[in-house]
């Protein structure tokens, strides 16, 4: 209601007025409070109150209405419309039935003198003619259904980041839809309207192998499916995935298909294959340090009880240096965070120092030298007596010190045992030695105080602040 005449109904309205020699004919739209006419041929009224509407009995009685002796009917003979403007004395009305049943108003003509009753091919004829108004009605309905519809979708695929596009392989012209911009760059309409702009937008190294598979696509008439990279004019070079069928409803020479971008999926899948890599490196070099160590060890134990507590404690260190990595990238660890495992398995450890960011092998070399000190102060250090304690001081010179060096102090106190320099030189000092010097190119000293063993290693400074 209330919208802008159209031709196609005026025209049926001019049909029907001629047709049954009337000098009005309506396409009457009622609610509940009003009849609006759509079309109306011979009034120039644009509508009136329901309760004074002849329609209003077409819809009330769902049958088409006939009243040829308005003066005799009670309904209408005191109805304004009989006994002024326009002075109705027939009228011949018939539902607008909608594609679901309802009756929308009517299809009807009206004269200003009396006429004879309608013959049943008369009214028979009257009711095509509505059922061609409400089919014209159905496609402007369809119309615009279709165009919302359109409209949604076109809004969805901006959203979704998807462009469409179809593609002509005689002409080769390309239509686009969607997040053509996102994906391609502000001036796809004038730089890719034909393949040979597509082509000119892949990546140099990806040309040829998209040009392969589109030129398979199009002589065997098989999807057409493949990934590549494009140089965005705004966003530089981007991963872009395609999936595309041949449109055989219409004609087999346009191909209709998708784009999207997968720029983020490529590069968490190279993170991943790159983790996986170093996941599979630090495995290996795991392995090989548990064999070494249980080799060595072999030799160094007494009998199986030692043998079974020494490969003990190295794998747990090795253990604590894993929980490290594995709370972070994997990649690297933090001092704080090592220092942390160890107090917990050494209660009585207190540290200080800043927290640094070391590499996997740095933090394993450090893991297993702490377990190394850590664990002979318990058997013959500060920590085999109930008073003894540990302190682990460690500092890194500033940036643009020669040569910058990372210092560690361990310093045993309290300790009730003989205090001097072991007889012979165990595997575990074997392994310190090892880690520090060959591992981490460093030095490491031990002295015997008074009251306690106190070491010093010295470091390349390398490591970042955590």
């Amino acid at each position: 209601m209330d919208t802008a005449p159209e031709e196609g109904f005026d025209r049926v309205t001019k049909m029907v007025a001629d047709l049954f020699d009337a000098p009005i004919a309506l396409v009457s739209l009622v609610d509940d409070c009003r009849q609006w006419f759509k079309s109306s041929y011979g009034l120039d009224t644009p509508e009136t109150p329901r309760d004074i509407s002849f329609c209003q009995y077409v819809l009330t009685e769902d049958k088409p209405v006939i009243v040829v002796d308005v003066l005799g009917d009670e309904r209408f003979r005191d109805n304004p419309l009989v006994t002024g403007d326009p002075f109705i004395r027939f009228y011949a009305g018939v539902p607008l039935r909608a594609y679901n049943g309802a009756i929308l108003g009517t299809l009807c003509v009206i004269d200003r003198k009396e006429r004879a009753v309608l013959a049943e091919r008369e009214v028979a004829r009257l009711e095509d003619f509505a059922a061609i108004i409400m089919a014209e009605a159905d496609i402007r309905r369809i119309a615009a259904e279709r165009d919302d519809a359109r409209q949604t979708l076109e809004r969805a695929l901006d959203f979704s980041g998807i462009a469409t596009w179809r593609y002509d392989a005689r002409t080769g012209a390309i239509e686009w839809r969607g997040a053509v911009a996102e994906l391609w760059g502000a001036d796809f309409e004038t730089a890719l309207a034909h393949i040979d702009g597509f082509f000119d937008r892949l990546h140099p190294d990806d040309r040829e192998a998209v040009r392969t598979v589109l030129d398979g696509s199009i002589s065997n008439g098989t999807h057409y499916a493949t990934e590549y990279r494009i140089e965005h004019p705004e966003r530089g070079v981007r991963w872009i995935a395609v999936r595309a069928d041949w449109d055989v409803r219409s004609d087999d020479a346009i191909l209709t298909g998708i784009s999207t971008d997968i720029t983020e999926q490529k590069s968490r899948q190279e993170n991943a294959n790159l983790l996986m890599r170093e996941l599979h490196h630090r495995m290996r070099n795991l392995f090989a340090t548990v064999s070494a160590i249980i080799s060595l060890t072999r030799h160094a134990a007494t009998d199986v009880d030692d043998y079974v507590e020494r490969i003990s404690g190295r794998l747990d260190a090795l253990n604590r240096a894993q929980n490290v990595l594995l709370g972070a990238n994997f990649m690297t660890g933090s001092m704080h965070a090592l220092l942390r495992e160890v107090e917990a398995a050494f209660p009585r450890i207190r540290w200080s120092g800043p927290d640094l960011l070391l590499p996997e092998n740095a933090l394993v070399a450090m893991a297993l030298v702490f377990n190394e000190l850590a664990t002979n102060a318990v058997k013959h250090g500060a920590l085999s007596g109930a008073s003894g304690d540990v302190d682990v001081q460690w500092t890194q010179d500033p940036e643009g010190d020669a040569p910058r060096l990372f210092r560690l102090t361990w310093t045993e106190t309290g300790n009730h045992g003989p205090i001097g320099p072991p007889e012979k030189t165990s595997f575990g000092t074997l392994l310190m030695e090892r880690s520090v010097r060959n591992n981490l190119g460093g030095t490491i000293e031990r002295h015997w105080e008074p009251t306690g063993l106190v070491l010093d290693i010295s470091l390349p400074a390398r490591w970042r602040d955590a």
